[in-house]
């Protein structure tokens, strides 16, 4: 599994293959799309530990649904306007998310200060064990440049595939 310095470069070059790919799978819809992710999800996170990581935690944002809001701000004893003003703007689809990176929440040990309460999208990040795994080709590429499982698990499954 590449680390995550290797990770920018190496998937860099591999983007239009990936690319290529993904746009076959959408014509082709495989029944079997699911299952393969997440078979391969499952290989990939029994291989790699997220704290020895935490790209995407200091490369990208979540996105904060108004749910996500109102529990943060509780827990942080902030009031819902003062969280976003103080860690939040809409990005270009208007969407709440981090106002800048490395997360702001993201301890020097790769650890999340606010684990429990974090964002649906963290809890889900990468997303490669979710249910219609078509509906997100768009994600799932993004994130072969930002997690070095989803990298392993997109070139395992073009390996699959491609036999």
């Amino acid at each position: 599994m590449l680390k995550p310095e290797q990770l920018k470069q190496h998937a860099a070059s591999r983007l239009p293959a990936i690319k290529k790919f993904f746009n076959e799978l959408r014509t082709g819809k495989p029944s079997n799309l699911d299952e393969k992710f997440h078979h391969l999800h499952t290989q990939a996170f029994q291989k790699i530990d997220c704290l020895t990581c935490a790209n995407c935690c200091k490369t990208t944002s979540p996105i904060f649904t108004l749910r996500d809001i109102k529990i943060i701000s509780k827990y942080l004893k902030l009031s819902e306007q003062n969280f976003i003003s103080r860690y939040l703007r809409v990005d270009e689809d208007g969407d709440y998310v981090l106002q800048s990176s490395p997360c702001a929440f993201l301890l020097p040990d790769n650890t999340c200060s606010i684990y429990d309460y974090r964002p649906n999208a963290c809890r889900e990040y990468p997303h490669t064990n979710q249910r219609k795994m078509h509906t997100i080709f768009k994600e799932t590429i993004n994130n072969t440049q930002i997690c070095p499982a989803v990298f392993d698990i997109v070139e395992k499954l073009m390996r699959e595939f491609s036999r």
